[in-house]
């Protein structure tokens, strides 16, 4: 069965601890900001203009290319289960 919705690990953790919810996705909001962190660094250096297909390393994330309109994209989901669920507060 799969489930659309909205909720926060906070919200969440209930139902995940019971076993009513195996796992959820979310962005994960630390590497999100890691992330927007080092691509303000690389434009306001002006080490990328923005322009599609140009690289840039964001630390331990990795390397990460522009798309098109200026977009950075983090990548896949995180994936919150009852292994990980506690690490989080939001």
């Amino acid at each position: 069965m799969l489930l659309t919705g909205l909720g926060t690990p906070d919200s969440l953790k209930k139902y995940v601890s019971d076993g009513t919810i195996k796992a959820f996705e979310l962005w994960n909001p630390a590497n999100l900001g890691y992330l927007a962190g080092y691509a303000a660094v690389e434009f306001a250096s002006e080490k990328v203009n923005g322009s599609q297909g140009q690289t840039f390393s964001a630390g331990k994330l990795g390397s990460y290319t522009i798309g098109a309109d200026k977009t950075v994209l983090l990548g896949p989901p995180f994936v919150f289960n009852s292994s990980n669920i506690n690490n989080f507060n939001f």
